[in-house]
């Protein structure tokens, strides 16, 4: 089943991160970023326990594909196909014309993946800063 992030599953969540290899967003981030677009962080349960993740933002302009994650237990199940095509459906709701996304350019099986659904590789060249007091404390 996919539905919306609730904070009891934060604990869950962080596991299937930590299990990815993905890095964990902070309590403090993601309570900044659940302010904004609540209902485009996703989960996948399977029974009654946490497979898989996804986190979407919308800035009203272009949507973001974010911490795509399936535990590797669960994994090769469609759990992370299902969890994308739930993210589209609310993007679209919300009358977004394009949705983007970043994969390491070492990460083929990513790209692969990316490119099954539908994903075109831009020549973009990925710029960005850290801001200076930008950061949100863990708290």
């Amino acid at each position: 089943m996919i539905r919306q992030f609730e904070w009891r599953d934060y604990d869950a969540v962080t596991r299937v991160w930590e299990a990815a290899g993905r890095e964990v967003v902070p309590r403090g981030e993601l309570e900044a970023k659940l302010a904004r677009d609540p209902e485009l962080f996703l989960v996948a349960e399977t029974g009654r326990r946490i497979a898989g993740v996804v986190m979407g933002a919308y800035d009203g302009r272009r949507g973001w594909i974010l911490r795509l994650a399936v535990h590797p237990d669960h994994r090769r199940q469609g759990i992370a196909t299902r969890l994308v095509e739930a993210l589209e459906a609310r993007f679209v709701r919300l009358g977004c014309p394009r949705v983007n996304l970043l994969v390491l350019p070492d990460n083929e099986s990513g790209l692969r993946f990316w490119q099954e659904l539908g994903y075109l590789p831009c020549p973009d060249v990925l710029c960005t800063k850290p801001m200076q007091g930008g950061a949100v404390s863990a708290g």
